[in-house]
């Protein structure tokens, strides 16, 4: 078996991102991701609080990982959850966020790099029959559509997480995100009740997702990953 460097690009909102001391607990699913591969991969996390497809392109963001990208390469593309609201500075229209991932995805493989399209991870929103509610549909078809169109590998994370939602319920999912009363943690003094962002163990739940779903698709980083590390 190979054991040629392979990097790996995350690109993706504040779900993904590297967190700053004064955020913690909340972790982003890259963090933990990128512990579980052995010491030929190397994860580099692009991903920022707050980004939509158009403000991590507008802010020059995205420049600096293709100038990067080459053969062997992967780039992992996560986004959504700032785009899809209208009220949000961050909102990007339906064609404009097709366009933007589209570009991801041309320009990764002009590079000889390997773009994985994934569906943002749902937030913890349950009907009143206990069901978690697919928060995300219309831009999640829509990064489905852009994988299926363009043949592009495919971590459908939305579909993953509200599957572990539903199997956890509304009480035993409040441990996976950042759920904490006043004077759990001094970041958090009047505590705090987030459904979308993950507490660490939520983001190593999360990784994991990602992870048996880069084994699925038979991604040649599969081989990489570091069993012991669970």
């Amino acid at each position: 078996m190979s054991s040629d460097p392979i990097t790996v690009h995350l690109i993706g909102d504040s779900t993904a991102a590297e967190k700053a001391p004064d955020e913690r607990p909340e972790t982003g699913w890259g963090t933990p991701f990128a512990e579980r591969f052995d010491d030929s991969v190397t994860v580099e996390n692009h991903a920022r609080n707050g980004r939509s497809t158009r403000t991590f392109l507008e802010e020059g963001r995205w420049d600096p990982v293709v100038d990067s990208l080459a053969e062997g390469h992967y780039v992992f593309v996560q986004f959504g959850h700032n785009d899809e609201v209208p009220s949000k500075e961050q909102y990007t229209p339906e064609s404009a966020f097709v366009a933007n991932l589209e570009r991801f995805v041309a320009e990764t493989r002009e590079r000889g790099a390997t773009p994985v399209l994934l569906t943002s991870i749902a937030r913890r929103h349950f009907d009143d029959a206990g069901d978690p509610e697919d928060t995300h549909r219309e831009y999640a078809d829509l990064t489905r559509d852009v994988a299926r169109a363009h043949d592009v590998p495919l971590i459908d994370a939305d579909e993953r997480s509200r599957a572990l939602l539903a199997d956890l319920g509304p009480e035993e999912s409040k441990a996976l995100y950042n759920h904490l009363s006043p004077g759990d943690h001094p970041n958090y003094p009047d505590g705090v009740t987030d459904d979308t962002h993950f507490s660490e163990r939520g983001a190593r739940r999360m990784a994991e997702l990602i992870l048996d779903g880069v084994e699925r698709l038979d991604l040649g980083l599969a081989a990489r990953v570091d069993r012991d590390g669970r």
